[in-house]
């Protein structure tokens, strides 16, 4: 099934989705994405669907072509801070805030979204596999995300980060069991509940 290009009729409409957002480490991240009404590309779709390469390949695409687009990111202090929700749509306004084009209205991948200020919403459930300009910010979200957790993952290499980029995996948990959580860790989380759930 082939993806529309955005949920709305506004000439401006901005998608938005998240990356990070289940992780035990590094921030999480955002991105918006303003499509121009003929944009069009066989192979996007959700993020998750495509390999690591094939995602790389569509970035420059996305942001060649795209009539405006911004990542936004909230790091690990912050999501301690606030709690990973709040830092979500942190970093989902943040990434609405910097685009070139203001945007006339938000289409949201997820179920929940704190209202933009004067800009209209609508949140849609697996929008990253309905819409274009949904799908286009899932991919901008993974890879800036991927790329800084293989960056962060230099500096601590036992957590493997460049293969699983801070997601709970049973090696990330056996690491910060042996290790300790280090300063990109989300401290907020329930260490005891995540490290026992193997």
């Amino acid at each position: 099934m082939s993806l529309l290009l955005q949920h709305s009729q506004a000439k401006f409409e901005a998608g938005i989705d998240e990356a990070g957002r289940g992780c035990l480490a590094g921030p999480v991240v955002a991105a918006a994405v303003i499509l121009p009404q003929d944009f069009e590309h066989p192979d996007l779709t959700d993020s998750k669907k495509l390999s690591h390469k094939k995602r790389m390949s569509l970035r420059p695409y996305i942001q060649e072509h795209a009539l405006a687009w911004n990542v936004g990111m909230i790091s690990a202090g912050r999501i301690d801070q606030v709690n990973i929700l709040n830092a979500t749509y942190e970093a989902m306004h943040e990434a609405v805030a910097g685009l070139s084009i203001q945007p006339e209205f938000l289409s949201i991948d997820g179920n929940r979204f704190r209202p933009y200020p004067e800009i209209p919403h609508a949140c849609i459930v697996k929008g990253d596999g309905k819409y274009l300009n949904i799908a286009a910010a899932s991919i901008l979200a993974k890879t800036y995300r991927d790329e800084l957790m293989e960056m962060l993952g230099e500096e601590f290499p036992h957590y493997d980060w460049s293969s699983n980029k801070g997601y709970p995996t049973k090696a990330h948990k056996t690491a910060i069991q042996d290790h300790g959580p280090c300063k990109y860790h989300r401290r907020s989380f329930n260490w005891k509940l995540q490290l026992s759930l193997f």
